[in-house]
């Protein structure tokens, strides 16, 4: 028995019973579904996700093919393509002037826990996503960034606009490309404001997705600046397993909410037999925040790292550089649902 025609129409009411894992709200109503076509018994369509990051494609490509041939009767082939739209902040745009739609801030209540290290694998692995990425070394003190990155001088300025550094697919600016490697800062509060906002409002970053802001550790004048010059879509807080490391993740936490910066989640970085595991994770429960991920201890991090090659930079696979990428995936989750939080979307997500 032949079937009816089928018509677009079809396909939407069809994918109105799919739900984007995060956001929990249908393909349909999200406005994520475009580009319907409907060639005989065959049906393609495209759904934008929110993120070039997005960890659950598959999930969404498998039940967008399952709704379709359950509902739609005579259905052939089903062809889903994907494409990526990062929803900006519009409150970034609205006080900074410059086309960035979202920012990222990683920090820690103190150092020595691999801050930095996770800050540069989260913007480049957001990069190889597919993002367009900044990265900003807001740590004045200590800035580590160029290394980390193998960079080591800025391109030419632009009149009096600085040009940022490129590396591994990311956009970067440090302090440590103004100073000198052996000068030593002294500065008061008002000098840290000015030196950060000259550093976010005076540099061509061009159109970004993200712009990742490496903190200095600790919870002072840096921190605060940052968040008085910008607004900040969401806070990272890395820690290691130990008890008192643990402690002062806490703090940062603290911090984060006290500046009214949504907590991201909490990453346990050098988890292993050295410092044990899981404190990260028990914060992160004991905090109501979510946990993004475990990256365990591996010597190949550290000399990569000197070597100005991120692990996830690298064609080797290992678990530290998957579990960098798992972490990044989660953190572009985590700011897709801030984004849409506006709309009705709730604050689930945690994976």
């Amino acid at each position: 028995m032949a079937h009816a025609a089928i018509s677009p129409e079809q396909v939407r009411d069809a994918l109105r019973t799919v739900n984007d894992p995060e956001l929990h709200r249908d393909l349909i109503t999200l406005d994520f579904v475009k580009d319907i076509k409907v060639r005989g018994a065959d049906v393609s369509f495209t759904v934008t996700l929110t993120t070039p990051a997005c960890p659950l494609k598959d999930q969404i490509r498998q039940e967008s093919e399952q709704a379709v041939r359950k509902l739609v009767p005579g259905v052939g082939k089903v062809e889903i393509a994907f494409d990526a739209r990062v929803r900006a902040d519009k409150r970034i745009e609205e006080k900074i002037k410059l086309p960035i739609k979202s920012i990222v801030a990683v920090g820690s209540g103190k150092g020595g826990v691999g801050k930095s290290t996770v800050a540069v694998n989260l913007a480049v692995a957001l990069a190889q996503a597919g993002a367009s990425v900044g990265l900003l070394d807001a740590d004045i003190y200590g800035p580590n960034i160029p290394t980390l990155m193998g960079v080591e001088d800025l391109p030419p300025p632009r009149g009096e606009t600085l040009v940022p550094a490129e590396a591994h697919g990311v956009r970067l600016m440090s302090m440590g490309f103004l100073i000198g490697a052996e000068d030593a800062l002294v500065w008061r509060g008002p000098m840290i404001h000015g030196a950060l906002r000259q550093l976010l409002s005076d540099v061509a970053w061009g159109e970004l997705d993200y712009l990742v802001v490496d903190l200095p550790p600790g919870t002072g004048d840096a921190q605060l600046s940052v968040a008085q010059l910008v607004p900040l879509t969401g806070g990272v807080v890395v820690t290691t397993p130990q008890l008192l490391s643990v402690s002062d993740a806490r703090r940062g936490v603290g911090a984060f909410q006290k500046l009214g910066v949504p907590v991201l989640g909490i990453v346990e970085n050098m988890s292993g037999e050295v410092f044990g595991q899981g404190g990260g994770e028990r914060a992160a429960s004991e905090l109501g925040v979510p946990f993004l991920g475990r990256v365990p201890l591996d010597p190949r991090v550290s000399r990569m790292g000197d070597a100005g090659t991120p692990p996830v930079s690298s064609r080797e696979t290992f678990p530290a550089a998957d579990a960098f990428r798992q972490v990044a995936h989660r953190v572009a989750a985590g700011v897709s649902i801030q984004q849409y939080q506006g709309e009705g979307a709730p604050a689930g997500g945690r994976k």
